[in-house]
């Protein structure tokens, strides 16, 4: 069980700089990351730790991460909001 002060502690860090970010992440963080494998768990802290620029370009789907656990959290965070 995810405690709240880590979910409180991703909530804020999951909000950025970027407006379309935020609407991508701060859902996410609420309603799936407490649901998510303790390696998910860790990936997704690991994104928040990039460039918002960075994952702009990756959510936009104009670039892909070098590393693959992170394109595939990007897509896992992605296929969650995409109709399909």
């Amino acid at each position: 069980m995810v405690e709240d002060v880590e979910l409180n502690r991703l909530y804020w860090h999951s909000r950025r700089g970027m407006l379309e970010l935020d609407v991508l992440l701060v859902p996410f963080v609420k309603e799936v990351y407490p649901h998510l494998s303790e390696a998910d768990r860790e990936c997704y802290r690991n994104l928040l730790e990039c460039e918002d620029q960075d994952m702009f370009g990756w959510f936009m789907e104009r670039s892909e991460s070098e590393d693959p656990e992170l394109q595939r959290m990007v897509r896992m965070i992605l296929d969650r909001v995409q109709p399909k």
